[in-house]
């Protein structure tokens, strides 16, 4: 014999020495017994003392009730009490009348009652007024022994707020077998649902921005012109190039937009670095929406080229100065004057960089308007912000 720690109980001391020793009596006291196989088992032992006429203890009789079984039982009943009262999930069960007869704490926290608040009530508190017969199909399917696969409903909480819930509903039955309610397992999927609209939702505004994207950029090259083949593609590239380096900036802003200081630099990087005097910018901190924002990295890039080419960025010493600001009717005013480079004569008709600037800030209800003075040019633009 071994006691219920399993350490080794000596002859001397088990409960038929400690009878035929003391007299008393023992009831119902539990030992663990191997068996000539090797086997254990559970018994309780209930010990009666056998006394002579005189009183004296002459012996006893033991009586083992083999409980093996019984406490195996009563370890895997625990053990499923512990793993249903620790659950996240709701694990509920109901009567055939649909009365809550059991309540673990996941369902206290999913949906705000305590046990002692839903026990005895009726499981319809829990649904909402709109769908108050599916628990009719559920319990009528129930009573004929059939399981409730899977399924994703709404539920209410005790404040009447709505939850998304995936349910799983089974016959409960008895020791004979017999279904005598139900048992319901509701998992809190509101995350997951959350989740899920939002992938919805970045599928349908990403499907909105490739369409924006491609139309900018067929709108772009649609507009693009010039005397030869090869300049057709380095404007195209060019342009392309902007727009790129702007999407850039929406990444990092995660699609709000782009800061106009940032996209300045950015499109005006290759001359900047050239000497602190190069390029100067001034403006208030302004996030551009992504539509702005392509149309400025556009007409910049196109400034940036000209200047380049023929205008103050042209020669070691020019320079660029870009200043901006907001009026109080929410428009941007962005100025770029050039200076210090060679003397310009106002074109006889409007270049094609000058047409697409043009259009594609009349696009956007703006206005710009260019000064070609003999010290440089200077670009004045109005644009509506959003």
């Amino acid at each position: 014999m071994f006691r219920p720690d399993g350490s080794l109980l000596p002859h001397h001391l088990c409960p038929m020495a400690d009878v035929l020793r003391t007299g008393v009596s023992v009831r119902e006291q539990e030992v663990h017994i191997e068996r000539p196989d090797g086997s254990r088992g559970i018994a309780l032992v209930d010990i009666e003392a056998i006394k002579d006429s005189q009183g004296y203890v002459i012996g006893a009789v033991n009586c083992f009730q083999d409980i093996t079984e019984r406490k195996r039982n009563e370890v895997t009943a625990l053990r499923l009490a512990a793993i249903v009262e620790s659950s996240d999930d709701a694990i509920v069960s109901t009567d055939f009348d649909g009365n809550v007869t059991s309540w673990n704490g996941g369902a206290e926290r999913i949906f705000g009652y305590l046990a002692a608040e839903v026990i005895g009530k009726s499981i319809t508190i829990l649904i909402p007024p709109n769908s108050q017969k599916e628990e009719e199909v559920i319990l009528e399917r129930i009573r004929r022994g059939q399981r409730v696969e899977h399924y994703e409903s709404v539920r209410q909480r005790k404040d009447r707020s709505l939850v998304d819930v995936s349910l799983t509903i089974s016959p409960l039955r008895n020791a004979q077998g017999k279904v005598i309610g139900a048992s319901k397992i509701a998992r809190d999927i509101t995350e997951r649902k959350r989740s899920e609209a939002q992938i919805v939702n970045l599928a349908r505004e990403a499907e909105h921005r490739t369409k924006n994207i491609l139309s900018t950029v067929q709108a772009t090259v649609r507009r693009s012109h010039a005397n030869t083949c090869d300049d057709l593609k380095e404007v195209i590239e060019g342009r392309i190039s902007a727009l790129s380096q702007v999407h850039a900036l929406f990444v990092e802003s995660r699609w709000e937009g782009a800061e106009l200081h940032r996209l300045v630099m950015q499109e005006l990087s290759a001359y900047s670095g050239q000497g602190e005097a190069r390029v100067r910018i001034d403006g208030p901190s302004v996030m551009l929406e992504p539509s702005t924002a392509q149309v400025t990295a556009i007409f910049l890039h196109e400034l940036a080229t000209n200047a380049a080419k023929y205008g103050s960025l042209s020669v070691a010493a020019g320079h660029v100065e870009i200043a901006w600001s907001i009026a109080a009717d929410r428009r941007l005013s962005l100025r770029w004057i050039e200076s210090g480079g060679p003397t310009v004569t106002p074109p006889t008709h409007s270049g094609f960089g000058t047409s697409i600037v043009e259009n594609m800030i009349g696009y956007l209800r703006g206005e710009v308007r260019f000064d070609w003075r003999a010290k440089g040019l200077t670009c004045e633009v109005a644009l509506p912000l959003v």
